[in-house]
């Protein structure tokens, strides 16, 4: 046995189904070890959508995805992805080839420190320098991707330690579930301290309310003491929108209504928060809100963030205790107290809806979507003027029913993205959606989804530009905006060449009636819409006289 059998029957134990990325001359004893496994390796068509498959995969599962390149360019190319993938908190292991440990120390061929250069976007990487540490390095890696809060690891297998020889009694390690601390007692019986003070408090739930059981206790929790729920863009889903506690999502760059009800409450829950997702002083601009911080890890140091106590420890334990002794004390809150706030967000995102000959915007077609669109249905947002629009108006109703990537915010994630949740779950409504921009930055990708006979709707929203930069140089300059505008090719002809469906719906009804179509006979295909771009300044100008006006 060599170590790439070795580093194979690894993965093996681990439970990896599905390799993600692009071959090269340095991974091939490694390829060939694959062939001979049940661990399939998925050719990609770039090592960016290789990771961004693989970054997926992990955010759906809770398992880590496995993406792999080859050294130099390969590496390089695969990085963006990664970073993606640990600024998102999805559990990924990305493993690249690298020339023989004889040329390291001088100027060689492809040649770059790899591990040094991944070293700021990975929780932990190494490079396996001798056979008799490969099997603890394969373990460690996909252990600290998982455990909280997941992120990514990287292995580095050099070509010549690749084809050594490893001893027999060296052996996969096998994986051992960590159980994760419960609540300190005395952090649980001072947040219930500060609940019995309080009438108005409202929970603010990041991306780690969506993972494990910590959705369906903060649920409980939220409707059984009326609790409003305010999520991040990468919480949507934490709580249904259908329920009457969900305020929809904050996050937007600039005041929204949503805001309205966080300035009336005097305790804020902070669930599972993710700061470089959305800074606390965009909500508590003055840094006099109190606040409870429940989470798998401490809080960061923000001026604005100064919890009155953190609760660290399994979020789901979290909620379960609290509920247990508000229970005991016969706690109640305020009933209802932020219904205006939700009745504002609701009617406001229906006025966006679109019928007959009404121009295409962004908000007037997730409406659409929304309406033919499964409860269970995925939708994966790439970065662009869409993402705002996507986390504030569409709502969700299942933990990881709409995934917006808004920690490292990488342009052309989506689209790779559903290829992941149609291996996952091939019964499932999955859609990608996208602007011009991020679309031809990973439409190669198509082939990929084709290949493997995998079909979802690939939703482009094309105004010829960089929509997200011209809509924020346009709030920052009072209407201009430079250097945005694009060319792009006829995408239903694009489509069309990879040998699937191309739509470019030009009304509304043809929008539902195309949306209606794909979901339904869940084809691989793509569907441009021609958006109007107005209603992004349109927005950003009522929102601000709304505010100027209270």
């Amino acid at each position: 046995m060599k170590v790439s059998d070795l580093f194979v029957k690894a993965l093996e134990k681990e439970g990896v189904k599905y390799v993600f990325g692009v071959p090269g001359e340095e991974n091939q004893d490694l390829l060939f070890s694959m062939a001979e496994s049940s661990v399939t390796f998925v050719p990609c068509r770039h090592e960016n959508g290789a990771a961004f498959i693989a970054d997926a995969w992990g955010r759906l599962t809770g398992q880590a995805g496995v993406c792999l390149a080859t050294l130099g360019p390969g590496a390089t190319n695969l990085i963006t992805g990664v970073a993606n993938a640990n600024f998102d908190k999805s559990p990924l292991v990305a493993i690249t080839g690298q020339g023989g440990i004889t040329r390291k120390h001088h100027e060689s061929h492809q040649y770059i420190d790899v591990v040094s250069m991944y070293k700021p976007v990975t929780k932990w990487n190494t490079s396996i320098t001798m056979p008799e540490i490969t099997a603890e390095s394969i373990r460690k890696a996909f252990k600290l991707a998982t455990l909280e809060k997941p992120g990514a690891t990287h292995i580095e297998l050099p070509e010549d330690v690749a084809s050594k020889p490893v001893a027999d009694d060296i052996q996969p390690i096998k994986p051992q579930r960590v159980r994760r601390a419960a609540a300190d007692y005395k952090a649980i019986r001072q947040t219930v301290e500060l609940l019995e003070t309080a009438k108005r408090p409202l929970i603010i739930a990041g991306n780690g309310a969506v993972r494990k059981l910590a959705s369906r206790h903060l649920t409980d929790f939220a409707t059984e003491f009326d609790i409003p729920v305010a999520t991040t863009f990468m919480g949507k889903g934490a709580i249904s929108d259908k329920l009457p506690q969900s305020l929809g999502t904050i996050g937007t760059g600039f005041k929204d209504y949503i805001l309205q009800a966080v300035e009336q409450a005097d305790l804020i829950l902070a669930v599972g928060y993710d700061m470089g997702e959305y800074a606390p002083e965009k909500w508590n601009p003055r840094g006099d809100k109190k606040i409870v911080h429940i989470d798998f890890v401490p809080a960061d140091v923000y001026n604005s963030y100064q919890p009155e106590v953190e609760v660290v420890c399994d979020v789901s334990d979290a909620f379960w205790q609290i509920q247990q002794k508000l229970e005991r004390n016969n706690i109640s809150f305020d009933s209802g107290w932020y219904s205006d706030v939700r009745q504002q967000i609701i009617d406001d995102i229906k006025s966006y809806d679109i019928s007959g000959d009404d121009s295409l915007t962004v908000p007037g077609t997730l409406n659409v979507l929304r309406q033919v669109m499964n409860d269970d249905g995925l939708l994966f947002s790439d970065i662009g003027s869409h993402k705002i629009w996507i986390a504030r108006n569409f709502p969700t109703y299942v933990p990881n029913g709409t995934i917006v990537g808004n920690g490292f915010c990488s342009m052309g994630a989506s689209l790779p993205a559903g290829i992941a949740a149609k291996l996952i779950d091939p019964n499932r409504q999955v859609v990608t959606a996208m602007g011009d921009g991020g679309f031809m930055m990973n439409s190669q990708e198509i082939e990929t989804a084709q290949r493997l006979g995998l079909g979802y709707t690939i939703l482009v929203f094309n105004d010829n530009d960089y929509g997200l930069i011209s809509w924020k140089q346009r709030m920052n300059t009072d209407g201009k905006e430079v250097s945005t505008r694009l060319t792009n090719p006829d995408f239903k002809a694009y489509a069309e060449s990879f040998g699937i469906a191309g739509y470019s719906p030009s009304t509304a009804d043809e929008l539902r009636d195309t949306l209606q179509h794909t979901l339904a006979t869940g084809e691989l295909a793509l569907v441009e819409v021609k958006i109007d771009p107005a209603v992004n300044q349109e927005l950003y100008e009522k929102l601000k006289t709304y505010y100027n006006s209270k």
